[in-house]
């Protein structure tokens, strides 16, 4: 078998694709080590196609239940992480991130007083369990003086749950709220740095191998010494292969890579299947990169795998009573993949609770 389909097969099952076997978010989302969250539904999607039997409302009702939270951990995105890791996450990642975007802060005239003022006003209107919308937080410094225009209240928000202050709530309709961090999170043991360092290590490697020490650099923000102790902290517990002239780390629980029947996944934009690795190739021919990321302007189409390969892109569209799932793939699909595609999107359906509907799939 060619090393990039191995490679594929493998993810696809460390990552809890291909069998999709967890019986909680708050499981999945622990295994992983983080998902990028940016497209709120899209990332329910992304927790729910690695459960067995899960629904977008048993995912929501995660939320509620404050087993899993949303904030910004690393490189400055969303993500979705397990309740009991945000803090020692927040802690190992979050200061480099902070550091990182000084110069962002000084063109934007935030400077440490800001910061702080703003804080103090977050705390103070959020106190006693309360939840309030993006646009109610930014009102609450307006009228205490702090300027939200341009970027300037995102960047508060970012850097006050950077700072461990706040974190996503619950959504009020369909807007969604900020709340304390304390008030939302039960305090927990925190971890040395050096102990959340391996932690991290060993999430990443079980829940993403095969991938390199580069592919955990990018996805989690380290340095190359940090990467190298928490692989020499958690190296035993894993395997290392060298695969096409490149060294990979994957749990011993890999199995051996079967193509034995045709799959196919509908994975939402911004999937740790494509995201969570800064070298892409095993999974998704360069060619087609600008399919899937239009212009290279941060934002991902959600796509379409099968037998471990990106193959295509999707969309839905909601109607009142069903989802229409439109497909193209980037080469005409065979009697079998259209069949895989027609057993992924039932299950996509299933997810949402409703009908689907599926237009012959057409290629460009």
């Amino acid at each position: 078998m060619p090393a990039p389909n191995r490679i594929a097969l493998a993810r696809l099952a460390n990552q809890g694709i291909a069998q999709p076997t967890f019986a909680e978010a708050g499981d999945v989302v622990a295994w992983l080590g983080a998902l990028q969250a940016q497209d709120y539904g899209g990332t329910l999607w992304a927790i729910g196609l690695r459960m067995a039997g899960a629904t977008e409302r048993r995912i929501e009702q995660a939320i509620a239940e404050r087993t899993i939270v949303r904030t910004w951990p690393m490189r400055g995105t969303l993500h979705f992480v397990a309740a009991n890791d945000v803090r020692w996450m927040l802690a190992l990642l979050a200061p480099r991130e902070i550091a990182g975007s000084a110069g962002r802060s000084r063109q934007l005239e935030l400077d440490e007083a800001t910061f702080a003022r703003s804080q103090e006003v977050f705390a103070k209107v959020l106190q006693g369990g309360k939840q309030l919308t993006r646009a109610e937080m930014l009102q609450a410094l307006e009228q205490a003086g702090i300027a939200t225009t341009g970027q300037r209240g995102y960047h508060l928000l970012v850097h006050s749950a950077q700072d461990g202050l706040i974190c996503f709530g619950s959504r009020r309709g369909k807007q969604h709220t900020f709340a304390l961090l304390d008030d939302w999170i039960p305090p927990a043991q925190p971890l040395a740095r050096d102990e959340a360092l391996t932690e991290l290590t060993r999430r990443y490697f079980s829940g993403h191998g095969p991938a390199t020490a580069q592919d955990l650099m990018r996805w989690a923000g380290l340095t190359a010494a940090e990467v190298k102790r928490g692989l020499e902290a958690v190296g035993k517990e894993l395997i290392q292969e060298t695969i096409a002239g490149r060294v990979y780390w994957m749990p011993s629980s890999t199995p051996a890579p079967s193509r034995d029947t045709q799959s196919a996944y509908l994975l939402p934009g911004f999937d740790e299947y494509v995201l969570g690795y800064g070298d892409r190739s095993a999974v998704l021919d360069p060619v087609y990169a600008q399919r899937i990321c239009p212009g290279d302007n941060g934002m991902f189409i959600p796509t379409l795998v099968i037998d471990g390969e990106v193959r295509g892109t999707w969309k839905r569209t909601l109607r009142k009573n069903a989802v229409v799932i439109e497909a193209a793939p980037f080469r005409p699909l065979t009697t079998g993949e259209n069949h895989a595609l027609d057993a992924a999107a039932q299950r996509y359906g299933e997810f949402l609770g409703v009908p689907v509907v599926l237009p012959h799939t057409s290629s460009p």
